[in-house]
Order: C-alpha cells, then structure tokens, then sequence
C-alpha cells in the first residue's frame, strides 16, 4: 500500500468522521475540499426541526467517546463553539411495576440506588464493576485510536493479572455475548434489564458472540459520564465545520461523489453526481466502505481485499426512532430530579430484548418492543418552546427489512411506542403536541445508509479495531495509492468517537512525509 503526494485532498462525506479527518488535513496545513452528498453535513449528528418549533436529533444524542479523545481539544471545538452538558443520572431504569433505578457517575450513588431495593443486587453490581473497569481500562487506548497493534500482548497480559483470581472465567466471560455475562455476574432483572437496554444502544444484539465488551462499557459511563452537545448533536457538527473553516478547509454539499477513478492503482480524480471532476492525489473517504470501495472506486476493489470486504457483515437489527414533542416531561411516578437528565429505559426483562433482537433479525417487529427514551431539552433549552420538551423515543431491536414493508407497520410502531411510555408515565399522552418518525425506510433515503445501518457495519467482536472493516484495510490504507477510508464502517469502533477520522487523516500525512 503506497503513499500520496502533497496537494489537494479530497474527503468524501462530512459526517462527523470525514469532518475530523478534513480538519486535521487542514491543521497540519493541507488543502483539503470535502464533498457531501447531503444538503447539509453531518450525518448521524445532525439536529432537526421535525415537529414544528421542537428541535430533534436524527441518531446521535449522547457523545461519549469522543469526550474520552484528546480530539476536541486539539481541534480547540469549545473555541469552535461546542459545549457539552453532562447527563447525570446517566440512565435510569423506569419498570412497568413502578421501581426505579439510577445509574449515577458515582458508583457508590448508583449501588445506593439498587441497594433501595435489594442488598443483594446492589452487591452484585458493586462486584461487576470491578470486574469491568480493569477491563475498559485496557481496551481504552486502542477505542481513543491510541494503541498501537504491538501493544495489545501487553495489555492483555496487564488484564489478566489485574483479574488474576479469576482469569479463565474472564476470558470465558469477554469470548460470550453479554446475555450470559449478564446472567452470570448480575441477581437480576432489576440491573440485568437496563444494562442489557444501554448495552444494546450501541446495536450490539445480547445474544451476539464477543458482545460481552458492550455491557462491560457500563463501566466507561461511571469513568468518563455520559454527555450531550448543547443544540443537540448539530452542535458537534457545527463546530466540526467552524474550525474547517477558520483552517482554511472547504466543505460543499450537495456533491455526491459517483466515481473515484484510480487507474494505473493510483487515484487521479472524483467525479461529482453532476459530472464536475476534481482532479486529486489523495482522497478520504468517510462514508460505507462497502460503497466507496465496491461502487464508487474505478476500477472496484479486486482479489482478497474485495472478498474479504464483500463478506464484512450488517444484520437486520437496527434503530427506529420516535420524535415526539410535548408540554411537558414524561409524568413518571415518584419521580426525583435528574431522572430526565440521561437514557430512560423502558427495558423490563433481559429476556425481552433476547427476544425481541432474534424477532427484528427474521423481518418481525418484536411482540414486547424494547426501548428507551432520551429526553434532552430537559438540560436543554435551545431543543423546544418554553414549557415545551422533546421526547425522542427510540428501539434499538427494529428490523431494517420488516415483512409487509414499513409504511405498513408505521402506525402500529407508533402506537405501541406511545402506550409503553403510557404505562409508566399515566398522562404522558395528553402531553403530546406533535409526533414525527424517523423509521429505517426513512433513515436508508435521508442518511444513504444502506440498510439504515448508522455504524455500516456490525460492531461484532471480529470488526472491531484492526479488524474493521476487514483485516486487510483495517490501518485505513487501501491497495490503492493516495485512498484512504475512514467513517463508522473503520476501526477501531463506530459510534460518535472522531477517531477514525483522525486515524485516516493521520495515515495519509505520514504517507506523505514518507
């Protein structure tokens, strides 16, 4: 895999990946164009007006990972603009019988809230986190796209001595889905339920091979917290394109890229949907990989590499989003303040989410529907009128192809959406003033997401790091010259981290100098 030469680059996709990318292109004093095919760039974290004067995300609401990157920082993003509120409690459990759980930054605030209803329970969880923060603790480098491959033997070691009393049951523990980690290391429902509801939130099914990582990421919340861009997600996006811009970079939509022609194994140009070709040496490319190297790139990727990434998996479980717009929070029983502040889960059995993932793989819309609810504006009030708040509704176990097609299940979505927060929230009805949906048929035409998959790719435990997409193209390099892919399809992780946009970025500026 070869390098580029200097001039202008070229990144295709201004999602928050391909804007990170072009913003260090443009630090490191590289003349750089990105092009969207969109009327408008980022992405998964964009923020819409979709009910009139209430103002939603249209994926991304909680940006955890890249507040655990030094990206906002050297990209100076707070100078851009952006500010984070932090959401704490950073989840609360909401069951149908009427109990609560609260799952603080604090350990010890979250164990006093299981500890209101079992002693048991709140043991258990206490045990579970110590098992899980030496765990994220170690993977945490390579997630911030700081550990080189050479240092994971290291590492890896490092973690099994700071599990030493049990180490075979660790091992066991990380190579199974969370589902029986869950089952084995937490009493029950009352923390199994809504850890497996965060777990699945990164669209990572509880019955899937390697997925014990994702309910161990409980930890991550109680190191790091969970945080929200004021604005919404727009606000990354926003500052994303203000210090593009302040660097001298260039963004364009409305310029969907058909072709990246690279003959002779080198690229040369892209080629724009209304024909305009942009002559170039170096191109990002920070959307599917799937499509920019099997569609777009000309000639197509070939031999191994086009197998190997031919055969990169998306199931069909992915997100269905409801935007609701009301006069008021949800009515919870009992509530305390703070329990609006972070994810309200609605997840009242591990068994539930089982079932219901197993039904949205085989094109079925689940019998018990899982889901989960952020309600931002209240720690937010640019997001709605005063007296107003936004209710975006969301279930992370929705078939991307569902039998009968979705504009035939739309309403029956709805409906069963709006009668589970009912049941926990007596009232929360009445308070609806406007309702908009965002389901995967309509995530696929507005996101170009084939499949309505955000992250493109399954995040199993094989297509992770520098296994993501492929082996092959795990460094962001490609076999062709001057092409780099980056995106939430490339390692190490999807999800709104940054860092594979750094990553690619960085790839070609040492390429260059080399």
């Amino acid at each position: 895999m070869t390098g580029t030469r200097g001039g202008r680059a070229v990144v295709v996709g201004a999602g928050h990946n391909g804007l990170v990318a072009a913003c260090y292109l443009a630090k490191a004093g590289r003349d750089v164009m990105v092009l969207e095919a969109s009327d408008r760039p980022g992405g998964g974290s964009r923020t819409e007006e979709t009910v009139p004067g209430h103002r939603f995300d249209m994926h991304s609401v909680a940006h955890n990972i890249i507040n655990m990157t030094v990206i906002p920082r050297q990209l100076d993003l707070a100078g851009a603009g952006l500010e984070y509120q932090e959401m704490d409690p950073f989840s609360v459990a909401i069951f149908a019988d009427g109990r609560r759980v609260r799952f603080h930054r604090s350990i010890e605030a979250t164990v006093d809230s299981i500890a209101e209803h079992s002693r048991d329970e709140a043991k258990a969880y206490t045990a579970f986190m110590a098992k899980a923060i030496p765990v994220i603790r170690t993977i945490l480098p390579a997630v911030q796209g700081e550990m080189p491959l050479r240092d994971v033997p290291t590492r890896l070691t490092a973690l099994v001595q700071a599990l030493r009393h049990a180490p075979a049951a660790t091992v066991a523990d990380a190579l199974g889905p969370y589902e029986s980690l869950l089952r084995r290391r937490l009493a029950s429902d009352l923390t199994r339920a809504p850890v497996s509801a965060f777990a699945a939130h990164a669209g990572v099914g509880p019955s899937m091979p390697g997925g014990a990582l994702y309910a161990w990421w409980q930890a991550a919340y109680h190191l790091f917290g969970q945080w929200h861009a004021r604005g919404g997600a727009q606000g990354l996006t926003d500052a994303l394109v203000r210090r593009l811009d302040a660097l001298g970079g260039e963004l364009r939509c409305n310029a969907a890229v058909v072709r990246i022609e690279a003959a002779g194994g080198r690229v040369t140009a892209v080629v724009t949907e209304d024909g305009e070709r942009v002559e170039t040496g170096a191109v990002i490319t920070a959307i599917d990989p799937k499509v920019a190297l099997l569609n777009l790139l000309d000639p197509p990727l070939a031999g191994q590499d086009r197998a190997d990434l031919t055969a990169a998996r998306r199931g069909n479980v992915v997100q269905a989003l409801l935007h609701v717009a009301t006069d008021r929070l949800p009515p919870y029983p009992n509530a305390r303040a703070g329990d609006w502040n972070g994810l309200q889960s609605f997840v009242d059995r591990l068994d539930d989410l089982v079932t219901g993932w197993a039904a949205a793989e085989a094109r079925h819309l689940p019998d018990t529907l899982p889901l989960y609810a952020f309600t931002t504006s209240a720690i937010d009030d640019t997001l709605a009128p005063p007296r107003h708040h936004t209710v975006y509704l969301a279930c992370p176990a929705a078939p991307s192809r569902i039998r009968g097609g979705w504009p035939a299940r739309k309403e029956e979505f709805v409906e069963r959406c709006l009668e589970t927060v009912e049941d926990r929230a007596p009232g929360f009805r009445a308070s609806i003033v406007g309702v908009a949906t965002h389901t995967p048929d309509e995530m696929e035409r507005g996101g170009r997401w084939p499949g309505a998959h955000p992250m493109y790719l399954d995040l199993s435990l094989d297509q992770l790091g520098p296994f993501r997409p492929t082996r092959r193209l795990g460094r962001h390099r490609t076999p062709v010259g001057g092409l780099y892919i980056s995106g939430a399809g490339t390692g190490p992780t999807g999800g709104i981290a940054g860092t594979p946009g750094r990553a690619a970025a960085q790839a070609l500026l040492a390429d260059t100098n080399r």
